[in-house]
């Protein structure tokens, strides 16, 4: 049986015009702007009117460490959002914006699948409107002024061997990971060794998805640390003066993005860190916005469970004054057997054992996810060559740790292979069980928290930090950082900090390699192992085989 491919269904959908999703809400037509028919911008004028509502319920959903069967966790958001509005409910989901980089490299795009999408496609996964490119040039902006402030002189006595500001592009392009800029003589200032970043581990990105509103944002640009002096003492955005130009060119892209999804349900879609290499979660902003404006809101967080919903309840809950009421994990029996050892080419034909095998991923994560004191519910996102014993496996795998798994069919469906999470996860959220807390206080010390994540989390044995490493994090707690949360970068294959070693492994080491201070996003990164904060693309890039069509249309995005 053949299926269309995702971009397919996108262009057959029936969209409506955003006016009229606005509605849904309460939104009212002034206060959309729009971009186009399908697409618009909600004004911070009606955001700030709102603050005095009660929020709705917050769903988070997140999944096991992924795997190249795929997952399906935007899937799986959009697909709950639409079943929680067939069965009556009043709901909406927020997800993060699509990057450049992995949609033209190997990873993809961000705005779900099947007949669980969001739409418009094409626009969400290319240019949408223009957050990223905003983001991209508020953070060259700042590395320019920095360089411009030391051709003019230096007044801030800044090192240039201590510029820890680099620059920014929303691409995989590894030849700009090291580079010397500066070079061909006095005119062109003085060559320094520095560096590209992707856009979405830009800290600007971090602080646009964590600010509630333009003042936060700009105090929290002008935190920035930039560069150091030769006794070691931080420089800041605000010191160049160059918070306020970075927040006019951030003005719009504060605003949250309202779309829709296949079944003209409403979507937020704003901001989009790494979840490996930064926290992994759609703005604050959206996500206060739509709790107040729905009963219930399905939100993602990057990657599995591992990573992405840890930051966005150590994080990203803890900035915000945030609480979830439900936590939704999604696995999928294919995931389960590349867990358990099964080659790709070999996913399709039944393997019950290899799925028992590969389920203590799944275990785990339900019974980390518990330490936060929130319920879970599994997910397991069907595929046609699943059987029901191997299905069944999945079941009683997670029944074993106090958590029910639910099929859902939305990919094929839509909400009608929804219902019966949906209805689940509603009877949870309304019974208010969550006792949600962070994993850690916000007293505590940064290595102590460094270390309570790998060990609660990851079940590591110990974490690896020499002695410069650990003196940095002490110097940090004396300049009064002490209290931020820990932002770990490590990948998103493993608990572990080797991408090889799948299930759930114990007797690991977590080896740091560098720590940042994020001090305008308020927290501080931990890089682990062999994780890059600029990506490359693969041997065979998505970007050869997308292309205009004869009748004009986009192919090959997914």
């Amino acid at each position: 049986m053949s299926y269309k491919s995702d971009i397919e269904i996108a262009r057959e959908a029936k969209k409506k015009p955003i006016q009229e999703i606005g509605a849904k809400l309460g939104i009212d037509a002034e206060h959309l702007l729009p971009y186009g028919r399908d697409k618009a911008k909600v004004s911070q004028e009606f955001i700030e009117s709102l603050k005095d509502r009660e929020d709705g319920k917050l769903i988070l959903v997140t999944a096991i460490n992924p795997t190249p069967a795929g997952e399906g966790k935007t899937t799986t958001t959009v697909g709950l959002g639409d079943g929680l509005n067939r069965i009556g409910k009043k709901a909406a989901i927020c997800l993060r914006e699509a990057s450049l980089g992995p949609c033209f490299g190997m990873k993809g795009g961000a705005a779900g699948g099947g007949y669980a999408q969001v739409v418009p496609m094409e626009d969400m996964n290319l240019h949408f409107t223009g957050d990223f490119h905003a983001i991209t040039s508020a953070h060259n902006l700042l590395a320019a002024m920095i360089d411009n402030h030391i051709y003019w002189g230096n007044e801030l006595g800044i090192d240039e061997r201590r510029v820890t500001w680099r620059r920014v592009v929303d691409m995989n392009d590894r030849a700009l990971r090291d580079i010397v800029t500066s070079l061909g003589g006095v005119a062109n200032g003085f060559p320094r060794q520095t560096g590209f970043d992707i856009t979405v581990a830009s800290e600007v990105m971090a602080i646009l998805c964590l600010a509630t509103d333009l003042k936060d944002l700009q105090k929290r640009l002008g935190d920035i640390i930039v560069a150091y002096r030769r006794d070691r003492s931080p420089i800041y955005c605000r010191d160049l003066k160059a918070d306020g130009a970075m927040t006019v060119l951030l003005k719009d892209a504060m605003q949250p993005n309202l779309v829709q999804t296949l079944e003209n349900n409403p979507a937020f879609v704003h901001g989009g860190p790494f979840a490996n290499i930064a926290h992994g979660c759609n703005s604050v902003t959206a996500t206060k916005t739509a709790l107040k404006l729905a009963d219930y809101v399905v939100t993602e967080a990057g990657f599995g469970a591992d990573l992405g919903a840890e930051k966005f309840m150590d994080i990203k809950c803890r900035k915000a004054g945030l609480a979830p009421d439900v936590v939704v994990l999604v696995a999928t029996v294919r995931a389960m057997k590349m867990n358990g050892g099964v080659a790709k080419a070999d996913l399709d034909k039944e393997n019950v054992a290899a799925v028992a095998d590969g389920c203590p991923n799944l275990t785990r994560h339900i019974a980390n996810l518990k330490l936060f004191g929130v319920p879970v519910v599994v997910a397991i996102n069907h595929f046609v060559t699943d059987t029901d014993a191997e299905i069944q496996v999945i079941k009683d795998s997670a029944a074993a740790q106090g958590a029910e798994a639910i099929v859902c069919r939305h990919w094929e469906l839509g909400s009608e292979g929804t219902v019966e999470l949906a209805t689940r996860v509603a009877e949870l959220a309304d019974a208010k069980v969550a006792q949600f807390a962070p994993l850690y206080g916000d007293d505590m010390g940064l290595f102590e928290k460094i270390e309570t994540i790998a060990k609660r989390i990851y079940h590591a044995d110990e974490v690896l930090a020499d002695k410069k490493i650990r003196d940095q994090l002490r110097a940090w707690e004396a300049a009064g950082y002490g209290h931020l949360p820990i932002c770990m970068a490590k990948t998103q294959y493993s608990f572990s900090t080797d991408p090889n070693l799948r299930g759930a492994p114990t007797g690991h080491s977590v080896p740091i390699r560098e720590v940042r201070l994020s001090a305008g996003a308020g927290f501080v990164v931990v890089i682990c192992g062999e994780i890059m904060t600029m990506p490359g693309l693969p041997r065979h890039p998505a970007a050869e085989t997308i292309g205009l069509n004869d009748l004009g249309y986009i192919e090959g995005l997914f």
